[in-house]
């Protein structure tokens, strides 16, 4: 899976469970102060990710995750860490 293919995953979950502006999903965006995201909306999308993606998120890793394009980043580098095992 190719970093276009996960951003749209991701940005389309955050728009339709978080209405979030599609104008708002840019990647610099910081997931807490600009796109309101706290930390029981951290829980949907570790749930998302695990359904989405076939891995599993932790808080801790979650937390260290402060843009969103950090965390297609990081969705990506997992999967391909998973593919390569």
């Amino acid at each position: 899976m190719d970093i276009t293919e996960i951003k749209k995953i991701i940005n389309d979950f955050l728009s339709n469970e978080f209405e979030i502006e599609e104008e708002q999903l840019k990647e610099t965006a910081k997931l807490k102060d600009d796109l309101k995201i706290d930390s029981l909306d951290f829980v949907d999308i570790a749930v998302e990710v695990e359904k989405q993606f076939k891995f599993k998120i932790t808080a801790n890793e979650m937390s260290s995750i402060q843009t969103l394009g950090e965390f297609y980043t990081f969705i990506s580098n997992r999967l391909s860490a998973v593919t390569k095992e």
